[in-house]
């Protein structure tokens, strides 16, 4: 079990894997960082799915290094 900060504040999630982890951070970043949710729902969907796609590579690199 990895336990890591959330990439935008100090709280933290615990999962075995990437994909436990995400699912266990994402309460806490829809409450803590819901403005940045709907900012990101308000962009283009080809610039939704880029951010989303660097969100994963440089988070899932930081589980991994964990």
């Amino acid at each position: 079990m990895k336990t890591l900060k959330c990439d935008l504040c100090d709280a933290t999630a615990q999962g075995e894997t990437f994909e436990d982890w995400m699912r266990a951070l994402m309460p806490h970043f829809m409450e803590a960082h819901g403005d940045l949710m709907k900012a990101m729902g308000e962009k283009p969907e080809e610039e939704q799915k880029a951010e989303k796609e660097k969100w994963m590579v440089e988070n899932g690199a930081r589980f991994d290094a964990a």
